[in-house]
């Protein structure tokens, strides 16, 4: 009996310690609902095989949810969340109100040197990285060639909202089936006013002038939405202002839409057979000039979903083991080796675009890369804020989706767009009077 109860002692002891050896903790990630992260999805299973001591559960949101959600948890240390799924708006706010776990500690083969300057400098605060980007983009029109062809119609290099909506004109009359254009109608700062902060900077009008004075009354802001409105009732789907990102790439890989104007991130996706029915007539161009010569660097804009680290998670860790392999060159050769080049994440890393295999099996990736190039985000003389499709201020957040419930109520035709633009002026003269920016 000594000797059994010895054994068994024995074999309780050594349970136990390949117990406490295979210690398993659980990181809660909060994603959005893009192709990409959907992907990454799939794919974790290699990064569980190398860390069996990490499990991962995924919270996947839409764009305007995930931003509500991830805002309140980390504003009242809700401590839901261990990783993070946010963008270069936030990254800076909130690293500065010490909200962010700093990224000191990717590996040494990570190499931060290799993320793409303008994307790794979004992400900074202090010479500090506080988000990994897993993916980048700008933006750009994306057009069917064979439309294009059967028109007559030739795409410039450098096109002009003009030459737009007359393109988005005759193809709609040639073709009832197609919807001439697909642009982001759906409200919020990320979704409608991403687009529309863009397309009136092309026009030269920002959201603010030097003295912080809002600018939705000026004429850059009231031509860029008067031939938004105009495009998306006479040419766009029914129910655009119900369309964002994911609705238009749906849209636009059945074949219903000839022109889509959108962030160059979408391109892996039009091209792909695999979710595209129109993958081998697909065209790029810049995102279009509202004038010739677009002032403020053109109208590309800059994003980079990131992955981040709230400062309340009490497993910084094992947060950042996996945003490191997430946002690792050896991430992008996994999903190379399961999907093909083309598919890989765009817009982070500067060897991506050194990669000749890349760029033969990607006929966007020139394109992608000279719109981030192009985008400079920096405050200047008649711009106070850093931002493009958006003002790096904490007010925007609230403000922009105030003011793109007005711009989709003007698509919907409940309200005219000088009405639209009276109320977004109003809303924005109180809020930036409210935190003291005017008086």
């Amino acid at each position: 009996m000594r000797h059994v109860s010895y054994l068994a002692g024995c074999a309780a002891l050594a349970l136990a310690a390949t117990s406490s050896a295979f210690a398993q903790e659980t990181l809660t990630i909060a994603t959005v609902n893009n192709g990409d992260m959907i992907r990454m999805q799939g794919l974790t299973d290699a990064f569980t095989e190398q860390h069996p001591d990490i499990q991962l559960n995924w919270v996947t949101l839409e764009e305007n949810v995930l931003r509500q959600r991830v805002t309140t948890d980390i504003a009242t240390k809700g401590g839901q969340f261990d990783v993070m799924t946010i963008g270069t708006y936030e990254v800076p706010i909130w690293a500065g109100q010490d909200w962010l776990v700093p990224l000191d500690n990717l590996g040494d083969d990570y190499d931060v040197d290799d993320l793409i300057p303008a994307i790794r400098e979004a992400l900074s605060k202090d010479g500090k990285l506080y988000a990994a980007p897993f993916y980048a983009e700008s933006a750009m029109t994306l057009y069917r060639t064979d439309l294009f062809e059967a028109a007559g119609i030739e795409m410039p290099a450098a096109p002009t909202w003009d030459f737009i909506a007359d393109a988005a004109k005759q193809i709609s009359e040639a073709n009832p089936d197609v919807y001439g254009i697909c642009l982001r109608g759906k409200p919020g700062w990320g979704e409608n006013m991403a687009f529309l902060g863009s397309m009136a900077r092309s026009y030269g009008a920002n959201y603010f002038d030097a003295a912080w004075q809002p600018q939705f009354e000026s004429e850059g802001w009231k031509t860029a939405v008067a031939k938004y409105v105009e495009m998306m009732t006479s040419y766009g789907p029914p129910g655009a202002a119900s369309n964002g990102f994911n609705e238009n790439l749906t849209l636009f890989n059945q074949g219903r839409c000839a022109m889509w104007m959108d962030a160059t991130v979408a391109a892996s996706f039009v091209t792909n057979p695999d979710e595209s029915q129109v993958a081998d007539s697909v065209g790029f161009a810049p995102f279009p000039c509202g004038i010739e010569n677009c002032p403020n660097q053109g109208a590309n804009w800059l994003w980079a979903w990131s992955l981040a680290i709230p400062a309340g998670s009490q497993k910084a860790e094992a947060a950042e083991t996996f945003i490191s392999w997430a946002t690792s060159k050896a991430y992008l050769e996994l999903v190379a080796e399961k999907e093909g080049w083309s598919n890989v994440p765009p817009g982070t890393r500067t060897s991506l675009y050194e990669n000749e295999q890349y760029i033969s099996e990607a006929p966007f990736a020139e394109q992608t890369l000279a719109a981030i190039n192009n985008a400079d985000p920096s405050a200047s003389a008649d711009k106070p804020y850093v931002g493009l499709q958006f003002a790096a201020i904490p007010e925007f957040q609230g403000l922009g989706t105030a003011v793109g419930q007005q711009m989709a109520a003007a698509v919907s035709g409940s309200t005219t767009v000088e009405q639209a633009l009276a109320a977004a002026q109003q809303t924005a003269v109180r809020e930036m009077t409210r935190g003291g920016y005017i008086k």
